[in-house]
């Protein structure tokens, strides 16, 4: 299970006046394979998750008043609108509850990678969330499938969890 996460960078993440992506290899040192990806700005609500990303822990909000755990990142609890969040650090184990392979890439910045899986997982703590499957072929990913956290590092300041079936 999650345990709390103690840590806070003393920088803080960039901040982008812009929606919450931007263009992977736009003058951060990433140009070239991949480089038109859309990247992740961080935002205040997500710096926090985005923070444990990039030292490869994958964190997600509790709620100190109902113990509810939640993802996405939000300003209040799911459940019972306390603000009383808490970040903390999940187990980064899940299971795979559906899955798709995309064969046809979304943009010509994905068409090196296909085929790759969609996926949405359950995490031991309870949320779902969106990612992809990796560290196997695509044909050999099921539903039931018990995976853990990997992370894909684009940058110096943007990692990005992906998972992988579970190493016993």
């Amino acid at each position: 299970m999650a345990e709390k996460d103690q840590h806070h960078h003393p920088h803080p993440l960039p901040q982008s006046p812009s929606p919450h992506l931007s263009r992977k290899g736009a003058g951060d040192g990433q140009a070239g394979r991949g480089a038109d990806k859309p990247m992740p700005m961080p935002t205040l609500e997500t710096a926090p998750y985005w923070e444990g990303c990039r030292l490869h822990r994958l964190r997600i909000q509790c709620c100190s008043e109902c113990h509810q755990y939640q993802f996405f990142p939000r300003i209040c609890c799911s459940k019972c609108f306390s603000e009383r969040i808490e970040w903390v650090t999940a187990s980064g184990r899940a299971t795979v509850l559906s899955f798709t392979i995309v064969r046809r890439p979304v943009s010509p910045a994905f068409a090196d990678d296909v085929p790759y899986v969609v996926a949405l997982v359950t995490l031991e703590e309870g949320p779902q969330m969106m990612t992809n499957i990796v560290g196997c072929k695509p044909e050999e990913v099921t539903i039931g499938m018990p995976v853990e956290v990997t992370f894909e590092d684009w940058s110096d300041t943007i990692s990005i969890p992906k998972f992988r079936p579970r190493r016993s």
